[in-house]
């Protein structure tokens, strides 16, 4: 197998992850703004590398496969340094046990399809689930971006006048919340429609 343009995309979401995740442990200047960037450019090959992949003619099983993959590792990822970085107001408590629930979900989904794959049955992802990757991605995305403005652009804002930069905070953990919501009810809708192939 060639590894192709599309792959090296898919597969550069990994190290950018374990960039994203020092970045939000360090204190220096501008730290937050290269940390939401990067994230942004790390999101926005989630979408690039099916494109290239589609207009290069070179779509394949292991881009589908490792496409899949990648986006739950760093999604995870993120969401773990999230809670374990004060991200949540508070609410760490209840945003860690939404992300077991997300964890427990993903190990599900990925059990049936293996098993699945053991009878042939190749199971696609569905619109939920591209709408739950999506609403997690904008979750991340908006968490970061309340920690890039309170530390980086914090002169920007009138002296005590913060609540752009809480309603930005409160909008992530609205995302991140319904996100976890529609994991878990995206999860129910694959068993109903492919349980069969675990439950045989």
């Amino acid at each position: 197998m060639r590894f192709t343009l599309a792959n090296w995309l898919t597969v550069s979401r990994i190290p950018a992850m374990f960039a994203i995740v020092w970045l939000m442990k360090r204190d220096f200047a501008w730290a937050a703004t290269i940390t939401f960037w990067l994230f942004i450019a790390a999101a926005l090959t989630d979408w690039f590398d099916g494109m290239v992949a589609r207009a290069r003619g070179e779509v394949s099983s292991f881009g589908r496969f490792m496409d899949a993959v990648i986006d739950k590792v760093m999604v995870i990822g993120l969401m773990f340094a999230l809670v374990n970085d004060n991200y949540f107001m508070g609410y760490e408590a209840l945003a860690m046990m939404l992300l077991l629930c997300i964890l427990g979900r993903e190990f599900a989904i990925s059990g049936m399809r293996m098993a699945a794959a053991t009878k042939g049955i190749v199971i696609e992802a569905d619109l939920g689930g591209k709408v739950k990757t999506f609403v997690q991605l904008n979750a991340i995305g908006w968490l970061l971006g309340a920690r890039m403005f309170t530390q980086d652009f914090g002169d920007l804002f009138p002296a005590g006048d913060r609540s752009i930069i809480t309603f930005i905070q409160y909008a992530g953990m609205g995302l991140y919340f319904l996100s976890a919501v529609l994991t878990i009810t995206s999860g129910i809708s694959y068993f109903r429609r492919h349980g069969h192939a675990v439950m045989e």
